[in-house]
């Protein structure tokens, strides 16, 4: 089965200050949102393999719009997450199909690699209901300066019947990121810890 896709939307986010302080460079982070339609909204359906699929399809589709988006190449993407956003005639079993068993290798497939678990996120809500997509370091879970998120909102969706998929991605960890932990130029990337 393919999404139904009534919308996509991208969000680009650049922050250049913070705390009085330049970020020089700007630290920037990306989501690319589809808004989709509930195959199996209202109903209980056992075998969820369609949205398993749909999920497959728009890892690779939404990891491509939020790279471009950041206008750069995907090997050089520091950060990952995936959320999803299910409307109230859905269930969270219905974002568990789409964000965990296939997803991750399309998503990895764009940005050239990624030996870290992808940090996710489910729920249920309304149109406008914020989702806040977590991240981490593709290559290394260690690395403490890329604990993050990236929060996005759709004013008009999820509907009922409707689901609200994300992928966001960084170019850069937090800014002004202090708290220790792995550094970038010490990960090895073969276990995705360190």
């Amino acid at each position: 089965m393919s999404a139904s896709i009534r919308k996509i939307v991208t969000f680009v986010e650049e922050v250049r200050s913070e705390m009085g302080r330049a970020i020089d460079p700007p630290t920037r982070r990306a989501a690319a949102v589809a808004v989709i339609e509930n195959p199996f909204a209202g109903l209980y359906v056992e075998d969820l393999a369609d949205l398993v699929a749909i999920g497959e399809e728009l890892g690779g589709l939404l990891t491509v719009r939020a790279v471009a988006a950041l206008g750069i190449a995907g090997d050089r993407v520091q950060s990952y997450g995936k959320a999803a956003l299910v409307g109230e005639n859905g269930e969270l079993e219905h974002a568990a199909a789409i964000l965990h068993p296939k997803m991750g290798t399309p998503v990895r497939g764009a940005l050239g690699g990624g030996a870290a678990l992808i940090p996710s996120s489910k729920k249920r809500g309304g149109p406008g209901a914020v989702l806040d997509i977590p991240l981490g370091h593709k290559d290394a879970a260690f690395v403490r300066s890329h604990f993050d998120g990236m929060e996005v909102r759709v004013n008009d969706a999820p509907r009922a019947n409707e689901i609200l998929v994300a992928i966001a991605i960084t170019d850069s960890g937090r800014p002004l990121p202090r708290v220790g932990g792995l550094a970038i130029a010490d990960i090895k990337g073969q276990d995705g810890l360190r």
